[in-house]
């Protein structure tokens, strides 16, 4: 079966890109802390102009993760809220495309961004099975045709909850949803978590220690 992670293009794309999320991401964090109040500072659109040159990228732990779920559960649809500079979408993309089925649709706020994501799946082969569109997800999403498979949640926190019901009536049963950083930025998703771990509300979901947490969420 192949595996395109293993790749020297894919891979050497994505050895780059997480070298340089690990050499610039921190020192600008710190300056924007220092200078705005924080990673949560500002609306949703300045933090999108704000944070421009940051990668904000899932864990290599994580974004195996992800490869693996799709390739398990083998959606036609992926969704990914939050694409920055597209380190996590060559992930899904990379597992839509060893399926031999499916497409990604990824949103990103920053145009700039969503371009530079374009170029580094263009450079991994990848650009074919995904449509990045730019402006704000939840009416960007809003628009996509189900049935979605499944879901990456990675971009502002505060909106995952929000995000969640936009997309969910075009959830399949037995969709995953996977929402990242549930660890460090545990108290913003506060509302998400109690939302997904009631199994009231359709989901059974669990907590993987990866990165800075990644919690997976089945729609039954």
């Amino acid at each position: 079966m192949p595996n395109s992670l293993a790749t020297p293009v894919v891979r050497g794309v994505l050895d780059r890109l997480f070298k340089a999320a690990d050499e610039g991401d921190e020192a600008r964090l710190a300056q924007i802390s220092a200078e705005y109040g924080g990673f949560l500072a500002g609306s949703a659109s300045e933090r999108a102009e704000l944070f421009g040159s940051l990668y904000i990228p899932v864990s290599p732990e994580t974004g195996r993760l992800l490869y693996s779920l799709i390739r398990t559960s083998r959606p036609q649809t992926v969704v990914e809220f939050g694409t920055s500079f597209g380190i996590a979408t060559i992930h899904l993309a990379a597992a839509v495309r060893d399926n031999g089925v499916g497409r990604v649709i990824s949103t990103e706020l920053n145009a700039a961004k969503a371009q530079r994501a374009r170029e580094h799946l263009a450079e991994a082969g990848l650009a074919d099975v995904v449509d990045i569109l730019t402006g704000d997800a939840l009416s960007t999403l809003a628009a996509v045709a189900g049935p979605i498979g499944f879901a990456l949640l990675d971009g502002w926190k505060e909106l995952y909850l929000d995000m969640l019901r936009v997309i969910e009536p075009q959830l399949s049963p037995g969709a995953l949803v996977a929402a990242d950083d549930t660890l460090s930025f545990a108290k913003v998703l506060a509302d998400y978590l109690s939302y997904v771990r009631d199994e009231a509300n359709g989901y059974v979901s669990v907590a993987f220690p990866l990165g800075d947490g990644v919690e997976v969420s089945c729609r039954t």
